[in-house]
């Protein structure tokens, strides 16, 4: 018996919160939001702190995947722009049907924690490609990602709360061919979460690795113990990045899913809390929202402590990105025989364990892990 269609919840019960309103204020929101991108919108690495001025236009010292060095950006960039008018379609028509659906709150909150993305990118040193549509390098909060901030990344809907849809569907099949007394229905959120995990690992081992060798950002260092291809400038932290991003995508899986009550885990945990209880909706986003955020942090301070650590000393060579100075917060890729220029960039003393900043290095010897990589 569903009775998920019986049972009242924050989503069914409160049209009274105006989704017409809503629907206004989402729609200012990305309007304002589309404004300032096209005003600000950049390719190329224009600021002097990223800047290589020894270099004019965008050579490329390796191939990337079929050799599309600049189709890869249109399509990624194009498509990501795509798939988000589709989610968004698919979140006015949801909420048009179900005001305050936890699916559609997930998606904005999933798509609001880009405002870490910098941070996030620091942390594991992701490297993105200058040449993709991008912030203004020297904004507050954008100059901490260590080349640009690109458009692109306002697609993070997709990429953490998507294995939610295929892990829940697996449960849903699981659930129906087992006994009442059966793991999957005696604990579905453990059941869930597993099954996020897996597929989550999976999902971004499979994206990120394309995207590395299309060109589209590198993981400039890596630990070499459980990395792929490390040494190369496609290397990927595969066990560290791939299990790391599931710290957010499990979240974000157990809040949406509905108990036999037919409310989710956020509805439940935001009736704990007296002053949100009024207002269902907008409490279900905060609670969303502050979990993701906090899980982001887990995921970020876990390669910061790597970080620290000095442990990610596998160098991306060669530096795809010659009309940008080399990221080199550690000294790793001058040591390693880098021609260069090197920038330090932004949080490289105590953030990274170097009080006293980046380190001096002593000549690299002609055996240097990028005086081997193919040119």
């Amino acid at each position: 018996m569903n009775t998920q269609r019986t049972h009242p919840t924050a989503s069914s019960t409160t049209a009274v919160e105006k989704p017409s309103s809503m629907a206004w204020a989402w729609g200012l929101v990305i309007f304002t939001a589309l404004v300032l991108i096209a005003y600000h919108a950049r390719m190329g690495a224009i600021s002097p702190r990223i800047a290589n001025p020894d270099v004019a236009g965008a050579p490329r010292p390796v191939e990337f995947l079929f050799g599309w060095a600049d189709r890869w950006l249109v399509l990624h960039e194009w498509g990501t722009i795509a798939v988000m008018i589709a989610i968004a379609v698919a979140c006015a028509h949801t909420w048009r049907r179900q005001p305050g659906h936890p699916y559609v709150l997930m998606t904005i909150a999933s798509t609001a924690i880009v405002w870490q993305d910098p941070i996030m990118n620091w942390a594991p040193y992701a490297v993105y490609n200058p040449q993709l549509w991008h912030w203004p390098e020297d904004w507050a909060l954008i100059e901490l990602s260590p080349t640009v901030e690109p458009f692109i990344v306002i697609g993070y809907a997709a990429f953490y709360f998507g294995p939610f849809f295929p892990a829940m569907a697996l449960l849903r099949r699981m659930q129906a061919r087992a006994s009442m007394d059966a793991f999957v229905w005696r604990h579905p959120l453990l059941s869930l979460a597993a099954m996020v995990l897996v597929i989550g690992f999976v999902f971004d081992a499979c994206l990120e690795i394309s995207l590395v060798h299309t060109g589209l950002y590198i993981y400039s260092q890596v630990i070499p113990w459980g990395s792929l291809f490390p040494g190369t400038t496609f290397q990927f932290p595969l066990i560290w990045e791939s299990a790391l991003v599931c710290v957010v995508m499990v979240p974000a899986a157990v809040l949406c899913y509905r108990d036999d009550t037919g409310r989710t885990q956020a509805e439940k945990l935001v009736q704990r809390f007296r002053f949100l209880s009024n207002h269902p909706v907008l409490g279900t986003f905060l609670m969303m929202f502050a979990i993701l955020n906090v899980s982001y942090f887990v995921y970020g301070g876990a390669f910061a402590a790597i970080r620290v650590s000095g442990a990610a000393s596998a160098v991306a060579c060669p530096y795809p990105y010659p009309e940008a100075k080399v990221y080199d917060p550690q000294g790793y890729f001058e040591r390693e025989g880098e021609p260069g220029p090197f920038f330090a960039g932004y949080w490289s003393t105590w953030a990274t364990g170097q009080p006293e900043g980046r380190p001096k290095v002593n000549s690299v010897s002609a055996d240097g892990m990028c005086k081997k990589a193919p040119q």
